[in-house]
């Protein structure tokens, strides 16, 4: 099994900055128990309105199930104009570069 990055970024009208994490906390408990989940770093920019999140699975079917979920969580927000890209990691230049793997 190799690690596999999740990237998903999305039109987002806020809240952002300081304010995010008090309204997200839910959802990043939820996100933080998904099967074979190791890590997300949260992304957001106010000015272009876009915000999602760069996540790291610890398989392809993992990742891909979870990509499946979060895409019709955010439709069910009502939220359009979602992009989500599946990457394999390649562990050893990632280690180079001091990935957090």
């Amino acid at each position: 099994m190799s690690k596999t990055l999740l990237q998903f970024d999305f039109p987002f009208q806020g809240p952002w900055g300081a304010e995010m994490p008090a309204a997200m906390e839910g959802l990043a408990a939820d996100i933080a128990s998904e099967p074979g989940f190791l890590w997300k770093i949260w992304t957001e920019n106010a000015e272009t309105g876009r915000a999602g999140g760069i996540y790291l699975f610890a398989s392809p079917e993992e990742a891909e199930a979870y990509r499946v979920k979060h895409a019709a969580r955010l439709e069910g927000f009502g939220i359009t104009g979602i992009t989500a890209h599946a990457f394999a990691v390649n562990d050893a230049l990632s280690a180079i570069t001091k990935a957090p793997l």
